[in-house]
């Protein structure tokens, strides 16, 4: 369960780990060099930063060090759509889905889908 918010650059970490899984430092700079033209040390700060959240941590155990996330991506998804809900909508997600509804973002779902929630 995710207790702290994750910044759109610590995503951007976030989004290496949860394509890949667990990753070495340098397989993780590499993923994450894929989308950001970030440096090393711009990646390591928030990976400290994602790590004193507890949102990943280093392991160890085979022999060779990892970052492992700790925070599922539908976890993080639950936790952002939740913060949206609760400053737009009063905490109502039924009102948001009637939002969406309304503004025709959710003509992609199906009508049984909607009628669900």
């Amino acid at each position: 369960m995710l207790r702290a918010a994750i910044t759109e650059a610590e995503s951007a970490v976030m989004a290496a780990l949860w394509r890949r899984g667990a990753l070495s430092p340098k397989a993780l700079l590499e993923e994450v060099r894929k989308e950001q033209s970030w440096g090393d040390a711009t990646i390591k700060t928030l990976l400290n930063r994602l790590m004193r959240k507890e949102i990943i941590r280093s392991d160890k155990t085979s022999g060779v060090l990892v970052y492992v996330p700790q925070v599922s991506r539908d976890d993080y998804l639950d936790y952002e759509v939740q913060a949206i809900v609760d400053r737009l909508f009063e905490g109502d997600r039924e009102r948001l889905v009637l939002y969406l509804k309304d503004q025709a973002a959710v003509s992609v779902f199906e009508p049984a889908s909607i009628a669900k929630v």
